[in-house]
């Protein structure tokens, strides 16, 4: 029986994303949004393959990266003021 070594950095970069999101929704960090956008393509790009529905999850690291914009612009903003 071997290791499935694909299956596991699968699963352990689509915990670490979420991890960092959630970090970055408790903290309104703009790197761990961004880091869990970058965390996120890897696995999510899997998906693109796919000749049903699930093709638009592949979408779904464009989430952290918007947060992660709103969040950097919203630094800025208390920043210049």
């Amino acid at each position: 029986m071997n290791f499935d070594w694909i299956g596991f950095f699968f699963w352990v970069f689509v915990a670490a994303s979420f991890l960092f999101l959630v970090v970055g929704l408790l903290k309104m960090s703009s790197k761990a949004f961004g880091l869990s956008g970058l965390l996120m393509i890897l696995p999510f790009l899997y998906f693109l393959g796919a000749e049903n529905w699930m093709r638009w999850l592949a979408l779904f690291p464009l989430i952290p990266f918007t947060l992660a914009f709103f969040a950097k612009r919203r630094q800025r903003k208390l920043w210049n003021e």
